[in-house]
C-alpha cells in the first residue's frame, strides 16, 4: 500500500484533510489466535491494557472481512462503519491510487462501499449436490449480453493447478451489442468446498496463459475463500468480447475442486442505443 496508494501526494493530502488516520495490528484485537496468549503475557508484564470492549475497537472488529489479512476501514465520528476495503480485494474499480480515492469518496458520501455485499449474496446453495448430480458440467460457457438481456448467471467449477500454473475454466462474454460501451460487472460467489478461487478477465482475443502470473489480464479477483464473494468491474468504451478465467488459488491443494456462481451484468453507457 505504501508503494502505491501512499506514494501519491494527492491521496496523502486527501487523507490528512478528511480523516484521522491510524492503524491497529490485527494481533492486538485478538484476530490472530496463535498470538493471543503471548500478547496477553506481554501486556501483563508491561502492565498495559487494551480494552477491546471500547466502541472504536468494536467497530474495527465488526468491520473485519473473514479470511482477510488486512482491511482499510472508514469509521464515522459516531463510530459507525462507513466503508471497508480488504487488502486482497483492491481490484477494479478500487485498484491503485485512483481507485482508493474512489473508495474514500464513496465512504464519505454514505455509499457504504464493501459493506453491503452480504445483502446481495444468493440464498444457500447445495454445492455438493450440484457437483455430484452433474448439474454443473463443462469447462466453458458462452454469455451473450444485449439490450434485452443485461445480465446472465453462470454456474460452473474450477480446479486447482500446481502452484505457478493456470488451469482455467473459461467463460466467454460477448458485449458487442453495446456500441458505446459501458461497465461490465461480475459478481462471484465461491462454493463451500475447500478450494479458494482466483478469477482473471482477459480481452476476447487473448491466448490465456497456462503458466506463470496472469500478467495479460485486464483485472482480477484473486484468492476468494470458500463461501465468500468477490467482484470484478471493468469499464469499456465499445462493445467487445471478453474471457473470464476461473482457477483454483495457488494456496489451495493441487487438484481440489470447487464451484462458483458468476452473475455477469452490463450497465450500458447509453441505454437508448442498446435498445432493440
Amino acid at each position: 500500500m505504501r508503494a502505491v496508494v501512499l506514494s501519491d501526494d494527492r491521496i496523502i493530502a486527501f487523507l490528512n484533510e478528511n480523516f484521522i488516520n491510524t492503524w491497529v495490528p490485527n494481533s492486538e484485537l485478538g484476530r490472530v489466535p496463535s498470538l493471543r496468549e503471548p500478547i496477553a503475557r506481554r501486556r501483563e508484564r508491561e502492565s498495559k491494557t487494551f480494552d477491546t470492549s471500547h466502541a472504536l475497537a468494536q467497530a474495527i472488529m465488526k468491520g473485519w472481512k473473514k479470511n482477510s489479512p488486512a482491511d482499510s476501514l472508514v469509521i464515522s465520528p459516531k463510530l459507525e462503519l462507513m466503508g471497508r476495503l480488504p487488502v486482497n480485494e483492491r481490484t477494479s474499480p478500487y485498484n491503485r491510487a485512483k481507485g482508493y480515492l474512489l473508495f474514500l469518496n464513496e465512504s464519505l458520501d454514505g455509499k457504504l462501499p464493501g459493506l453491503s455485499e452480504n445483502t446481495s449474496e444468493p440464498q444457500s446453495t447445495d454445492w455438493d449436490t450440484l457437483l455430484e448430480s452433474g448439474t454443473i458440467v463443462g469447462d466453458s460457457s458462452n454469455v451473450v449480453l444485449t439490450g434485452e438481456r443485461l445480465e446472465q448467471d453462470v454456474l460452473s467449477i474450477f480446479r486447482t493447478p500446481e502452484a505457478g500454473y493456470q488451469d482455467y475454466t473459461v467463460v466467454e462474454i460477448d458485449t458487442t451489442a453495446f456500441e458505446d460501451g459501458g461497465m461490465l460487472t461480475i459478481d462471484i460467489w465461491v462454493g463451500d468446498a475447500e478450494a479458494s478461487g482466483s478469477f482473471d478477465l482477459y480481452s476476447g482475443d487473448s491466448e490465456l496463459p497456462t503458466k506463470g502470473m496472469p500478467d495479460g489480464a485486464l483485472t482480477s479477483a484473486w484468492d476468494i475463500p470458500p463461501g465468500e464473494s468477490g467482484i470484478i468491474m471493468y469499464p469499456f468504451d465499445r462493445g467487445q468480447r471478453f474471457k473470464l478465467g476461473a482457477t483454483g488459488s495457488w494456496f489451495s491443494e493441487k487438484g481440489s475442486i470447487n464451484a462458483f456462481l458468476a452473475k455477469i451484468s452490463i450497465e450500458p453507457a447509453s441505454r437508448e442505443k442498446t435498445a432493440p
